[in-house]
């Protein structure tokens, strides 16, 4: 395709590393940044070293802290901020992006005030870009795509044409990039994914080993799915990359911010302490907070969902979380499964 310009609104790892599949891609890319002072770094130094350690940046970036001048004549806008700042930022964006850019996130999470999909905050806040609206997820850990390590991740969109697009301005030789039309199963899981990723650190801490490991990613991709399902998702989208694909390298990964933090919360740390020590947004934390209350609307039982929202929460102890876990009724899990409720 004829190389346009692009735009990503968001400066963190993903955003960073997202800019730079662009840019090898060979499209003209601005990166837009809250701080001035990590755009200067970037167009200086080609480096981001708050979130990037030792990693210099391709050409064709261009930074800025002016949100208008990010989005000039731009064709892709990937908004790629915290989940609960998508609002903000694509208000203050939206009057300035073009009417024929494609308009895609890449936020793993539910805005907490309202449990809206990101996509659909996006819908809100840039109503004349329905239809050019994608979501981009999958097991895709930054600090291995900056280093061209091979990925593979999912665009959905509800217009094949719009998730064609966005394919055709990501894929390349290391980044593979497939198509769905399913966002409402794409985004659920890539979003329920970190809550159980807190769980595998947890249990990891705790010193629970393999065994207890394993099932707490399949029974958490049970719920993930129900959860899912309920609220209009297909189920196949949970056995692709964005919904098994991106839980297991969540759980398992060194890389993950929200495995770190169920481990640094099995050493004894309370919540307000591990947020403050990693400095960066840990998704899991909200998106636990949000599936307690889309469980209760859909009438969805998340039993691993709901003890992580005690001990994140309410104080319980962790150990005990587990034990109450093993400890309920004798079930069926294939009728589990099928019926979306436990007996």
């Amino acid at each position: 395709m004829n190389k346009k310009r692009t735009t990503v609104l968001g400066a963190g790892s993903w955003g960073t590393v997202l800019a730079a599949v662009l840019a090898d891609n060979g499209h003209p890319v601005t990166l837009w940044s809250r701080s001035r002072q990590t755009a200067e770094e970037i167009n200086q130094q080609k480096t981001n070293r708050r979130y990037l350690k030792d990693v210099t940046l391709p050409e064709g970036i261009d930074a800025t802290d002016d949100i208008a001048k990010a989005l000039d004549d731009t064709h892709l806008v990937l908004v790629v901020v915290p989940s609960q700042a998508v609002r903000e930022t694509v208000r203050k964006a939206s009057p300035h992006i073009p009417d024929q850019a494609l308009l895609v996130h890449a936020a793993k999470g539910f805005e907490r005030s309202t449990l809206k999909r990101i996509s659909e905050v996006l819908e809100e806040e840039s109503p004349s870009h329905q239809g050019r609206i994608a979501v981009l997820s999958g097991p895709s850990h930054a600090e291995e795509v900056i280093q061209r390590s091979p990925t593979t991740v999912v665009v959905a969109s509800q217009e094949e044409k719009s998730a064609k697009a966005a394919q055709s301005f990501l894929n390349n030789q290391s980044f593979r990039v497939y198509t769905h039309s399913d966002v409402v199963g794409v985004e659920v899981g890539g979003s329920l994914k970190n809550i159980i990723a807190l769980g595998a650190g947890l249990s990891d801490g705790l010193g629970f080993g393999d065994n207890a490991k394993a099932a707490l990613i399949t029974r958490g991709l049970a719920e993930m799915a129900r959860l899912g399902m309920a609220m209009g998702a297909e189920p196949i989208t949970f056995a692709g990359l964005s919904g098994v694909g991106d839980l297991v390298v969540t759980c398992t990964s060194r890389h993950s911010r929200n495995w770190r933090a169920g481990n640094l919360l099995s050493r004894g740390h309370s919540l307000d302490e591990i947020l403050q020590q990693m400095g960066m947004v840990v998704e899991g934390v909200k998106t636990t907070q949000a599936a307690h209350d889309l469980s209760n609307r859909y009438g969805v039982e998340m039993p691993i969902a709901s003890e992580l929202y005690e001990v994140l929460f309410e104080g319980k102890d962790p150990r005990q979380a587990v034990e109450d876990l093993m400890g309920r009724g004798e079930t069926n899990e294939l009728n589990e499964m099928i019926r979306g409720s436990l007996s």
